[in-house]
């Protein structure tokens, strides 16, 4: 199937058509470095993540070209840094702010299995391209300088709110801001502005002089330019940002170039909500990235976790972010290791090191209906259907788990190690939340000692846990899960769970519930349920009452 995408811009599916099939370009606007990213921020990275990698398998890694800024000067990141460093001039507490920032945005987003883009601009270093970008604008009659600030005049741009779909006039009508005096037009908006003391500073352009620095959205239409060029494929972003900046990108590169468009598609994804309420740190369901990497609700959650998660969802839909929604994708990549798993075991004689070697040497094969389904406008939900419909066949076919592995593999949902700990309440007993934070560390001391072949490190620490009743189950690629040690008892009781639902699969209902009554009589009371996406019957027990 052709790559067909949603363009914001003719608000239809199209054909993707690139202007030039040996070097596909695609910008998307990066976070603003002042703070943890939200999981908000971390949609638009996986969505376009995804597409990316999808580019890469349609036209070759070598002919994509995926740029995503980072905007290091900003009023948010000037009130951070007099915040956190008070004692320090402020254009080195700006330093400091922005470079612990980025590096705690790459840390989150690589844990979520993303690939680095191809180049990864920032604003302050683009500061002459914005200057050169304003001098035209204002040169050609788009733009005009007033009281030191250099602003742009939307009436120079005729289909200024094609974009988000506004006319002008409504968009004047609607205005509630507080329109600066010296605006010819109440939606003009700001290119350039004098920096107040102590702020970062540049010389102005158009002939101002006080220092200043560039509004937010001139920085993106000078690193687009000045890395894909004045027209381009693919522009995305979150919905939240169609209007006002993606249309006023639009305006300036387009008045400044004298083209027709600034890209040819434009890809925006659907806004999150946490527990069906929109997410506002006053609100109190305000969540970063990092906090679901390092425990939120009581748990840890996997990189993978959290993208499969996403994925799970249409990029252009709204998006419910909830701690079923999490445990739904948990219970999903678990069962995708189980299947790994018995693989090894059925097909392996567990003999792990001939797992692996099949594992590195085999030849991976995106599976075709699953590239169809993304060409669909990246239609995540169908392409994990379409792997889903696999599971059962991969535990004994080597040929289906390695179109699996593959399929996860390409989505990004392998590229981090992930730790499953076993939550089911009255089998084994939960895991306290600083057991889950040790734990977490003791999987990655025994993913290096794996890694490293250190068999004298893996059986102290199997050993260590042993002492303390845990057990951990390695299912290879970089998948573990722990679990207490189940008491005689319990292992009795979940062998013949094992039996009873078998024998319901085989239609043996007598001794199906025969072993329910047995059960019944140790005091344990079963609870069916059916799993809602695969129908599959799951039983839980616990002691009853």
């Amino acid at each position: 199937m052709a790559l067909r995408l949603y363009n914001t811009l003719t608000r239809k599916k199209e054909p993707f058509q690139p202007i030039d099939t040996g070097n596909v370009r695609v910008y998307v606007c990066g976070p603003t470095v002042y703070d943890f990213a939200h999981i908000g921020n971390a949609r638009p990275v996986i969505v376009f993540d995804v597409l990316f990698r999808l580019l890469r398998q349609l036209y070759g890694p070598d002919h994509v070209t995926y740029v995503r800024n980072i905007t290091d000067v900003d009023d948010k990141i000037n009130a951070r840094a007099a915040q956190d460093y008070p004692d320090l001039p402020l254009n080195e507490a700006i330093r400091r702010v922005t470079e612990k920032t980025e590096k705690q945005f790459h840390d989150d987003v690589a844990a979520l299995g993303c690939l680095p883009p191809t180049v990864e601009p920032r604003a302050t270093e683009h500061i002459a391209a914005m200057k050169e970008l304003i001098d035209d604008l204002v040169a050609n009659g788009s733009a005009y300088v007033a009281e030191d600030h250099a602003l742009f005049d939307v009436a120079a741009m005729p289909d200024y709110g094609k974009l988000s779909g506004r006319s002008l006039d409504e968009m004047i009508a609607g205005a509630r801001v507080e329109v600066a005096p010296y605006k010819r037009n109440p939606m003009d908006f700001v290119l350039w502005k004098p920096s107040k003391p102590g702020e970062p500073s540049w010389p102005s352009p158009a002939g101002i002089a006080a220092p200043g620095r560039p509004g937010w959205h001139i920085e993106c239409s000078a690193m687009s330019w000045k890395h894909l060029g004045k027209t381009f494929d693919i522009h995305g972003g979150g919905i939240d940002l169609v209007f006002p900046h993606h249309e006023n990108e639009i305006a300036q590169s387009r008045c400044a170039f004298h083209t027709p468009v600034m890209a040819n598609y434009w890809l925006h994804n659907g806004l999150l909500q946490v527990e069906g309420e929109k997410m506002a740190k006053s609100a109190g369901n305000f969540v970063t990235i990092h906090e679901l990497l390092t425990g939120w609700n009581g748990y840890v959650w996997g990189g993978n976790v959290v993208r499969l998660a996403m994925l799970d969802t249409h990029y252009r839909q709204p998006l419910n972010w909830t701690l079923e929604r999490l445990r739904n994708a948990e219970f999903e990549l678990f069962r995708f290791a189980s299947g790994m798993f018995a693989l090894h075991a059925n097909c392996f004689n567990n003999n792990f090191g001939l797992f692996t070697e099949f594992l590195a040497r085999a030849p991976r094969r995106v599976p075709s209906d699953l590239i169809d389904a993304l060409s669909d406008d990246l239609n995540t939900p169908a392409a994990l259907s379409i792997v889903r419909q696999k599971y059962d066949r991969m535990d004994r076919d080597p040929t289906t788990a390695l179109e699996v592995l593959a399929a996860f593999e390409f989505l990004g949902l392998t590229s981090t190690e992930t730790i499953f700990l076993d939550q089911r309440p009255g089998v084994h007993g939960v895991f306290d939340r600083a057991e889950i934070s040790e734990l977490i560390d003791v999987g990655r001391n025994f993913t290096t000692a794996i890694k490293n072949h250190n068999q004298d490190e893996v059986t102290r620490i199997r050993a260590c846990l042993s002492d303390r009743n845990i057990e951990i189950r390695d299912f290879g690629l970089g998948m573990f899960l722990f679990q207490r040690q189940a008491e005689e008892k319990e292992r009795r009781v979940a062998e013949m769970v094992i039996a009873r639902n078998a024998a319901r699969k085989a239609k043996e209902f007598k001794e199906a519930d025969r072993i329910r009554d047995e059960l019944a009589g140790m005091g344990i009371e079963l609870k069916d349920a059916k799993d809602p996406k695969t129908g599959e019957l799951i039983t839980t027990w616990e002691v009853a009452r």
